[in-house]
């Protein structure tokens, strides 16, 4: 069945067999990315504001890593991270931030380091656009890692995958079967091999989601709140007037549960993943914001 989904997913990401790799969840591809991929001479750069386990897997694994400064309007510096000549490893869109770079950003970035690994963690991409699994053929170096926790709602089912050239397909396969060769149960194969070939279902619920998250941008935008360019399938929002811990406070109060990161640069913004449009409708009605 591991077969059957990995050639799911080629012929609806129209690569070739030998560029899947498919595994328990993202994090456990980004696990083995680590271990695959980077080691004390080959270090790692991040930004300092994205997904929480970069870090903890450099840590884990022992990997030196660089931190990259996002810009003050928190988007990724590009030509910083172009001039490392190092290994990069990105989150489009990023978290918790909800931006994302273009294709032509990312070619940038690929170019610059042909010597070096380029992975970029797609988990949002389809709320935002072209992915770039367009790309794997032109550049041997890019890696392309997404999930179905996100689009396809199946989180529960911890199914992730990769795309790039066979060869690094090849190094994450190594790193696999040298742990556990068969970390997808019966049950995640199933479904998300009918997931993936569902694609009317799959196309409805992202333009469901998009909806939901533009009306959300409207509505809090109305209230004075500043909002960043969300590609994803939730919102960074800050409050020129309230503070973002006590609009959290208050919405746990009232039975909402929104996330807020009490850390430089971020301490005053809020993420909001977007629910039902009724849910989103009573966040935005509470009378505090």
């Amino acid at each position: 069945m591991c077969r059957e989904l990995i050639e799911a997913i080629a012929k609806a990401r129209k690569v070739s067999t030998d560029q899947v790799f498919v595994g328990n969840g993202s994090d456990e591809i980004l696990a083995f990315a680590f271990q695959a991929f980077f080691d004390k001479a080959r270090p790692v750069c991040f930004p300092d504001i994205t997904y929480s386990f970069y870090p903890v897997y450099a840590e884990l694994y022992k990997i030196p890593y660089t931190l990259i400064p996002l810009n003050e309007d928190f988007t990724i510096p590009v030509t910083h991270f172009a001039a490392q000549n190092s290994s990069i490893i990105i989150a489009n869109p990023n978290a918790p931030t909800a931006l994302a770079l273009s294709i032509e950003d990312i070619r940038i970035l690929l170019t610059a380091n042909t010597e070096h690994i380029v992975i970029v963690d797609e988990a949002y991409i389809d709320f935002a656009g072209e992915s770039l699994v367009s790309l794997v053929d032109e550049f041997p170096n890019l890696l392309v890692i997404h999930t179905l926790s996100k689009s396809y709602a199946l989180a529960g089912l911890r199914v992730g995958y990769a795309i790039g050239n066979p060869q690094l397909i090849e190094g994450l396969n190594r790193v696999k079967n040298s742990f556990n060769s068969y970390t997808l149960d019966r049950l995640a194969l199933a479904g998300a091999q009918a997931a993936i070939n569902d694609e009317d279902y799959y196309k409805q619920t992202v333009s469901r989601i998009i909806h939901t998250r533009n009306e959300t941008i409207r509505k809090l935008t109305a209230m004075h709140f500043y909002v960043t360019d969300s590609k994803s399938n939730f919102i960074f929002i800050s409050h020129p007037a309230v503070g973002a811990k006590y609009i959290f406070e208050q919405l746990r109060n009232a039975g909402i549960l929104i996330r807020h990161f009490d850390r430089p640069k971020i301490d005053n913004y809020l993420r909001i993943s977007i629910g039902t449009n009724e849910e989103m409708e009573a966040t935005a009605a509470q009378y505090y914001l």
